[in-house]
């Protein structure tokens, strides 16, 4: 929110990925794509591509350009014949602009380029790296205040499994680095999950236990355990639930909590009780939507932090 304090480290890392970015995509080069168009000229001809006649005080505004470095751009594509004025039938002082047949030609033949160039720079990342990079891409886009279009790629497989060797151990890990970066925890909460992982291989029953993987193009993505409360009959508890930062929005974290509602019921259970915080909005808005209501909560000073630890139940 406005009026935030900002960190120094927080916005070097931003200029650092702005010189980054604009080295890579070649903003800074005297001709886009080697062309003979600069960067501004090659996204007006963008604009004017997927759009359907708009006037130049529309491309103004939406692209947050001043009236006169616009009227310049607008000039020297006509001048170059790619671009055409209209007056407008409605309203004499403007003129809506349209691509001519040299233009429409000469930005397919850029966008081919940009295209190629593109696919060459993603081409030695795995799909589940491409997955990640254009979910980060996004991210990114939504933090800043933008809406980003839905990603055109093929979606990517979400299956949910048993845990195989080495996967309770990278609950563990995931656990404490995740909490660590997003919330500050220390290493004390680590330790619980790695007891609690302890606990499930030592006492697992499997009539009435179950552990998930969210598995996404073949890489870990998130997990869930269901286990029995160890001191009241038929009520389960739901544990250890986390979504991979570059998986969240796709709906694994609703999917994880119903699969366990429906083990739960299959086994005979006629409650599933979780604990949690409050600070773990996220999550909590899961619970919520799956039918859970908050029994208990209460203050303390867990992992380092003051927070509110929360009970929540589900009757099945």
């Amino acid at each position: 929110m406005p009026g935030q304090t900002v960190s120094k480290p927080a916005v070097d890392a931003v200029r650092r990925f702005s010189r980054f970015y604009t080295r890579i995509v070649g903003a800074l080069d005297q001709g886009y794509l080697d062309s003979a168009y600069s960067l501004a000229e090659v996204r007006l001809l963008f604009e004017l591509s997927n759009r359907d006649a708009p006037t130049a005080a529309v491309l103004m505004r939406d692209l947050d350009l001043d009236a006169g470095y616009m009227s310049r751009l607008v000039q020297r594509l006509v001048r170059r014949r790619l671009v055409k004025r209209t007056r407008s039938a409605t309203d004499g002082r403007e003129s809506h602009l349209t691509l001519t047949a040299t233009g429409r030609a000469a930005f397919a033949e850029l966008d081919a380029r940009a295209r190629a160039d593109v696919a060459q720079l993603l081409a030695p990342l795995s799909a589940d790296d491409q997955h990640t990079l254009v979910d980060a891409m996004a991210r990114v886009r939504t933090l800043l205040g933008d809406e980003p279009d839905r990603v055109r790629v093929p979606a990517p497989m979400v299956v949910f499994r048993a845990p195989n060797p080495g996967d309770l151990g990278w609950i563990v890990q995931r656990h404490g680095e995740l909490y660590a970066r997003e919330y500050g925890w220390d290493n004390r909460f680590e330790g619980i999950v790695a007891r609690i992982m302890a606990d499930f291989v030592e006492h697992f029953d499997p009539q009435r236990e179950r552990a998930w993987i969210a598995e996404r193009d073949g890489v870990n993505a998130g997990c869930i355990m269901l286990v029995r409360h160890p001191e009241r009959e038929s009520v389960a508890k739901l544990r250890v639930l986390l979504v991979e930062p570059a998986a969240r929005g796709l709906g694994i974290g609703n999917r994880l909590v119903d699969e366990c509602i429906r083990f739960a019921r299959s086994a005979g259970y006629h409650t599933i009780t979780l604990w949690t915080y409050e600070v773990l909005a996220s999550a909590r808005k899961i619970y919520i939507g799956a039918g859970f209501k908050l029994v208990a909560e209460e203050k303390q000073h867990s992992f380092g932090r003051a927070m509110t630890s929360q009970t929540w139940e589900l009757t099945l």
